[in-house]
């Protein structure tokens, strides 16, 4: 008779464990993950700024739809708002409510300006300031407008109160963030 084979070495008892998460998506054409696991905190899905981005994208783009009709793009629709609330404004003030810089607001003026609507020009308490006022054509332009803000909440599908409150968190949002950027700085 035959001994029976030598099963060899007993299996080492498993352990469970949690299942490894998916690879991360790497840069190869080809698909192949990234070695090591997945880092939940590093995952684009997973990032406000994207979501944010993703938003202000979407929002953008129902706005050169909406804006054809009037001649303008969003950030010079931005601008209009802008004079329409306060009227004539030095360029650096407009640039603070806009948050944008004279590099970048600078162009979008000198277009508004060859539209017709927004006059430019040095002021006469400080010559280094160039003010910036709506014309008769940009203040018309006003009244054409007046229908965007109720068109583009019907869009959201938001009420209200849900839009009111959004804006109040994305301000709070803005005022911590810059904060802390200037508590890195």
């Amino acid at each position: 008779m035959t001994p029976p084979p030598n099963p060899g070495p007993a299996p080492e008892p498993t352990v469970a464990t949690s299942p490894e998460p998916a690879a991360v998506p790497g840069p190869d054409p080809a698909g192949a993950p990234l070695p090591g696991p997945a880092v939940g905190t590093l995952r684009l899905d997973q990032h406000v700024c994207f979501s944010l981005q993703s938003a202000s994208r979407a929002f953008n783009g129902l706005y050169r739809v909406l804006l054809k009709d009037l001649g303008l793009t969003y950030p010079q629709y931005l601008v209009m708002l802008a004079l329409w609330e306060h009227g004539t404004l030095p360029v650096r003030k407009l640039g603070e409510h806009l948050r944008l810089d004279s590099g970048t607001l600078s162009p979008l003026l000198k277009r508004l300006e060859a539209a017709g609507l927004v006059h430019r020009e040095r002021s006469a308490r400080d010559e280094r300031s160039v003010e910036v006022r709506p014309t008769e054509e940009g203040l018309a332009l006003r009244e054409r407008a007046l229908g965007l803000p109720r068109r583009i909440a019907t869009a959201t599908g938001f009420g209200l109160d849900e839009i009111q409150d959004l804006k109040a968190r994305l301000d709070r949002l803005t005022t911590a963030l810059d904060a802390a950027a200037a508590n890195e700085a």
